[in-house]
């Protein structure tokens, strides 16, 4: 895939004001500070896409970024109308130092969002994969499963630790979801800085944009 634009459009309180739900999409989530917004500009090739932030619950609303790209690896010549989805940034569960009613504001937010926007194609659970499988990232994909949302999961910040470690903490992740898991999701590892898991992120939009579009 190669991506010939991408831009921030709107950033929304509540699923019912994000934009018409006309095209592709894709939600990235993950725990606070797990690198959700590096991820979402190294897939995009644009650094100043979504804003990184070293504080934990930076993301309060429901961020909607559309793209428009090309399959394959370069520019096609002549006037090709590119593909156009959206990505869209959602915020962090876990640790932000919010207010209970605050964090429950923002579950409510979530799970209005991931239950009925209808064009939501799949969701990226961001997992770190620099630690042992936490409990919070297990029962969030539990409660994908219950509500019957597809998803896969992205384990990203691999190149903060030694692969070793890497290979046993993911492991370990679907040795864990095995106990009450029948089939495991796809899941890809990444890198932000290495720009790892890249292709491979992208083509699997790529795909999923075909079938979204043939369905129409």
């Amino acid at each position: 895939m190669f991506i010939k634009s991408s831009e921030y459009v709107i950033s929304s309180p509540d699923y019912t004001n994000c934009p018409a739900p006309d095209r592709p999409e894709y939600a990235f989530i993950g725990r606070s500070n797990v690198g959700k917004s590096s991820l979402i500009n190294m897939l995009t090739a644009n650094q100043k896409l979504a804003k990184t932030s070293g504080s934990p619950g930076k993301t309060q609303m429901i961020n909607h970024f559309v793209i428009e790209s090309w399959k394959g690896q370069e520019a096609p010549i002549g006037h090709k109308k590119p593909d156009t989805w959206y990505i869209v940034d959602l915020p962090g569960y876990g640790f932000a130092k919010v207010s209970q009613s605050s964090r429950r504001k923002w579950e409510q937010m979530i799970e209005n969002y991931l239950r009925k926007r209808e064009n939501l194609v799949n969701v990226f659970i961001l997992v770190d994969s620099r630690h042992e499988p936490q409990k919070i990232d297990l029962e969030f994909v539990d409660q994908l499963r219950k509500w019957e949302v597809p998803f896969t999961i992205v384990f990203t910040k691999s190149d903060k630790e030694n692969q070793r470690t890497i290979a046993a903490n993911i492991k370990a992740f679907f040795e864990e979801m095995r106990k009450t898991w029948q089939f495991l999701p796809q899941h890809f590892v990444s890198s932000a800085i290495k720009k790892q898991g890249r292709d491979k992120v992208l083509s699997f939009i790529e795909e999923c944009n075909e079938q979204f579009y043939k369905g129409e």
